[in-house]
């Protein structure tokens, strides 16, 4: 079985996404379970197969250790991975092609914890990947595309596995926004270009040496719009799903 991380930051749409691509991948015959790795979820968009929280409860934290909301967040995540174990025994039993791991909403909470390696570890490092989910909200600017895009190169350094980018919610964008925030992650120019265009902000010049740093280490290329309320680009999550563990070639479980 092959595992598919979705990462992002609060508010990327995650667990909506693990819900849809979930259906479009059960819709076309293709075997896949998921997995909840979010012990503060109150509601989720599917019925996850396995559950953190069935080890890890969110407000029996927070009164064991007598910790508000976020203190509680960084203990669970801990936690998370001291009870990994009972967790892959679960998923040992199950005979599945996919495995969609739906993240904590906090994305520091599982990239940049000690906790995250041990995680992809315990699922199989050589099996998984990220799928890192870019808020368009974020990616408006050319500023804030860049920030997102450091952020999705530091996730992929910390995890050291690969990585596919999504621009998510792309419903909520005009084609002009979707084609241009595209264009950035695909045609470096047009990035550099607009980076440029901004310089009277102070804060373009960090933009632009973010920029040389992301472009000298080959960060940039193709990014793929997807949309979970309209169903749109979950080919093309299969698609690089396939190219990554398979070499393009559909797996066929035996």
């Amino acid at each position: 079985m092959k595992n598919i991380f979705f990462v992002g930051t609060a508010g990327s749409g995650k667990s909506t996404l693990v819900g849809a691509y979930k259906q479009w991948l059960d819709d076309a015959g293709v075997d896949c379970i998921a997995v909840n790795m979010d012990p503060g979820a109150e509601t989720l968009p599917y019925e996850p197969d396995i559950d953190i929280r069935e080890w890890i409860n969110l407000a029996e934290v927070m009164e064991e250790y007598s910790l508000g909301p976020n203190g509680a967040q960084i203990v669970a995540a801990d936690l998370m991975a001291v009870n990994i174990r009972k967790m892959i025994e679960v998923l040992s039993t199950y005979v599945t092609d996919y495995v969609l791991v739906d993240t904590p909403g906090q994305l520091e909470l599982f990239a940049f914890r000690e906790s995250s390696n041990l995680t992809v570890n315990a699922f199989g490092k050589e099996d998984s990947m990220l799928a890192y989910l870019s808020d368009p909200s974020l990616c408006r600017t050319p500023n804030g595309f860049i920030s997102a895009m450091t952020l999705g190169a530091l996730v992929q350094f910390r995890l050291q596995i690969p990585m596919i980018n999504l621009l998510s919610k792309c419903d909520t964008l005009t084609e002009d926004d979707q084609q241009r925030m595209l264009d950035w992650y695909s045609q470096s120019d047009a990035l550099y270009g607009d980076l440029l265009d901004a310089d009277s902000d102070p804060q373009s010049v960090v933009g632009i040496e973010l920029f040389k740093a992301m472009e000298n280490m080959g960060v940039f290329g193709g990014i793929r719009a997807v949309s979970a309320e309209a169903w749109m680009g979950l080919e093309d999550i299969y698609a690089a799903s396939q190219l990554t563990f398979f070499g393009g070639e559909d797996n066929e479980r035996e």
